[in-house]
């Protein structure tokens, strides 16, 4: 493949919601082009963009993929991610790498939440959408109902481009209001036919000849005065609404049968801005903002966006050079680390395949092989003017489960490989819990960790399994109450001899408050520490679940000493056997931890999740109208240990559109069915061991 200008090259993410033929939709878009020399099929297994073994046993994406096709003398770098919302890394990777985004849907189908995702994030950032509405020709399809719901969704901005005409239940052509031309297919070839009328496409002209007029001052006037717009005036009006968001071109096609995914292509390199219409803003070593023009000869500034572990090439490092360009002599500095390193080898990523190139220039994309200190978010630059450029924005895992190794002494393995593997998916949190001393990880949702424990097996050979995490409590005491703790050994020389007399008493503060009112030297000074010792052990050790003791104030107020038996050792144990008491005295309590829940729900689900919160003993604190358009925001008080399915819960309710936030707030005593039930499962660990 040839080296473009920026001028000439388009970048193109297409997203939407899962099962909508987006993979379809780019399979026929590099076959039509002659990137491909075979239409791939989903079902088949045999696509250039779905190439992941995965992908190919699940039959949808789970990562996005790039591939570039050439068409009409321009460089279209297509960037193909999932609609699963449990893969939605891929979305973010697409939306940061590229200046448009195809937002796919069928025939028939209303506005879909992975389309509505992705309109949010493109509007996010300025990006250029058109609505690509495929499967036309499929049995039932109903073009008309999908033009209804996205200009019921997004008004105005919605015009429509290319359009079926439909006879009975059959597309018979397409039309194409930029050229005012019907088009008949057979075999993926075009063939210009007479112009159909109807009532509804009628109406459909109209609205496309507003939304040209709307897009420029001159051509509004030019519409009042009832004039017909020339075909350039209709580019450059739509061009510039592209270019400002004002103007959703939509465009009908059947990509499974190739119809009218060339009318896409070519608006794609008609409309579609190039990436020198835009500036990316960057940060400069003294945190000052600096806008750069895409410009091959401007400072370097590359955006690494995706990092794949590739077990045959290595490290994949994929990058969108904003400013400037990369070859083989180019430094490889990020300001991340403040270290240089060799640059690796140069290729273009064509699905899972690659080829060799020079050069990757200012506004392309390409991959950089072997670059062990990049990852995903990382700015490459000049050491001599370093840049960084925003990160993607990935969303933040929702759903965690305990990692149990089915190999004992494998943990170190799991562990290496889950670090690998976030480097790859940045969506993935993976941590020790130091207190349930559990392996935690963390992810998007039950498919995204079930991809995740595929990995490990397939890339790293190692087996786990997951389970429900354990809750942190906390134990505490609800009386006043004094204890005598004494431990007296004889045995041949000298004994042990530890005598105390501790008061232990509910107090506010979290930790331990250890104090003493000693009088007349009952208990010498240089042994208070040595109480105070067995008694902060003993708090790690629990009084009746093995959970740490919390709000409680022990004061050393009595006791005595052998002044030959007497030692530290044996005070510390003293203080260990008062505390073990306070099982059948103080009135030992569960503490459960309380998360403040802040859930963005739509009106429609409000009450629904409402109720669900309630049945997990949740206290609603608020409610009231969301940031968001038809979004409400859903304020509550719940226990951590009743949110584990949450998030799975509320991705059913709201079909996807719902999500959360939840936040550790202190910790209250837990109902005494709970307090049982905890009691009587840590009872059970300790006979297991």
């Amino acid at each position: 493949m040839k080296l473009y200008n920026a001028n000439d090259i388009r970048n193109v993410c297409i997203a939407g919601h899962g099962g909508r033929g987006k993979t379809t939709l780019a399979e026929a878009m590099l076959y039509i082009a002659g990137a491909s020399d075979r239409f791939g099929k989903v079902a088949d297994g045999n696509t250039v963009m779905d190439f992941d073994a995965e992908e190919k046993r699940r039959h949808n994406s789970v990562s996005s993929a790039v591939c570039p096709l050439e068409w009409r003398d321009r460089k279209i770098n297509l960037i193909d991610t999932p609609g699963l919302f449990d893969f939605a890394t891929g979305v973010s990777e697409g939306i940061r790498a590229a200046e448009t985004v195809l937002i796919v849907t069928k025939s028939g189908s209303g506005v879909g939440v992975g389309a509505e995702k992705a309109y949010k994030a493109a509007t996010a950032r300025n990006m250029s959408k058109y609505i690509i509405v495929t499967g036309c020709d499929a049995e039932n399809a109903n073009f008309y109902k999908t033009v209804d719901a996205f200009q019921e969704a997004f008004g105005t901005q919605v015009c429509p481009v290319v359009v079926p005409y439909v006879e009975g239940d059959k597309v018979v052509s397409y039309v194409n209001f930029l050229q005012n031309k019907a088009f008949a297919y057979k075999d993926g070839k075009a063939t210009e036919v007479p112009m159909p009328s109807t009532d509804r496409i009628e109406e459909l002209h109209a609205a496309f000849t507003e939304s040209v007029a709307t897009a420029d001052d001159e051509l509004m006037m030019k519409f009042f005065d009832g004039e017909e717009f020339t075909h350039d005036e209709i580019v450059f009006g739509l061009a510039k609404g592209v270019l400002d968001g004002t103007v959703m071109p939509m465009y009908a096609c059947s990509a499974y049968t190739l119809e009218a995914v060339d009318l896409v292509l070519n608006g794609i390199t008609k409309m579609a801005p190039a990436p020198t219409q835009f500036k990316e803003t960057a940060v400069d070593a003294d945190g000052n903002e600096v806008e750069l023009e895409c410009d091959e000869n401007g400072p370097l500034a590359a955006m690494c966006f995706k990092t794949v572990a590739d077990p045959f090439v290595g490290k994949m490092t994929y990058v969108k050079v904003a400013s400037g360009k990369i070859d083989s002599n180019t430094p490889c500095y990020t300001p991340r680390t403040s270290a240089n390193q060799r640059m690796g080898k140069l290729v273009v990523p064509k699905g899972g395949k690659t080829e060799d190139t020079a050069v990757i220039a200012a506004g392309d994309i390409g991959v950089i092989t072997k670059l062990d200190g990049i990852k995903t978010g990382d700015t490459i630059c000049a050491e001599k003017a370093p840049l960084s450029l925003k990160a993607p924005e990935f969303p933040a895992p929702c759903l965690s489960m305990a990692v149990v190794v089915k190999k004992k002494g494998e943990e170190e393995k799991v562990a290496a490989g889950l670090k690998k593997l976030s480097h790859e998916d940045p969506a993935i949190r993976y941590y020790t819990n130091e207190e349930t001393r559990e392996q935690i990880l963390s992810g998007l949702g039950e498919q995204h960790l079930d991809l995740i424990v595929t990995k490990l097996k397939t890339k790293f050979g190692v087996e786990v399994d997951l389970q429900i995490p354990r809750v942190a409590y906390r134990e505490t005491i609800s009386k006043r109450v004094e204890i005598h703790g004494r431990h007296k050994k004889q045995s041949g020389g000298h004994g042990q001899f530890g005598d105390v007399w501790i008061r232990f008493e509910p107090c506010d503060e979290l930790d331990l408050v250890f104090g003493e009112e000693v009088v007349g030297g009952s208990v010498p000074k240089n042994f208070f520490p040595a109480v105070e010792k067995g008694l902060r052990e003993s708090v790690k050790r629990g009084i009746v679940a093995g959970y740490p003791v919390v709000n409680i104030k022990a004061t050393l107020y009595d006791g005595s000493y052998h002044p030959v038996d007497s030692s530290e050792m044996a005070f510390k144990t003293a203080a260990s056997l008062a505390f073990k008491q306070l099982k059948d005295t103080a009135g030992p309590a569960i503490l459960e931890p309380i998360g403040t829940l802040k859930a963005f729900v739509p009106d429609d689900n409000l009450g629904d999740i409402m109720g669900d919160v309630t049945k997990r003993r949740g206290r609603v604190l608020g409610m009231g109208p969301a940031d968001e358009p038809k979004m409400q925001l859903l304020e509550a008080e719940v226990p951590m240990a009743e949110m584990g399915d949450f998030s799975t819960t509320l991705r059913s309710v709201t079909a996807g559109r719902g999500y959360f936030s939840l936040e550790f707030a202190r910790y209250e005593r837990a109902p005494q069915d709970v307090a049982t039930k905890v009691i009587a499962e840590s009872t059970m660990e300790d006979d297991d061991e």
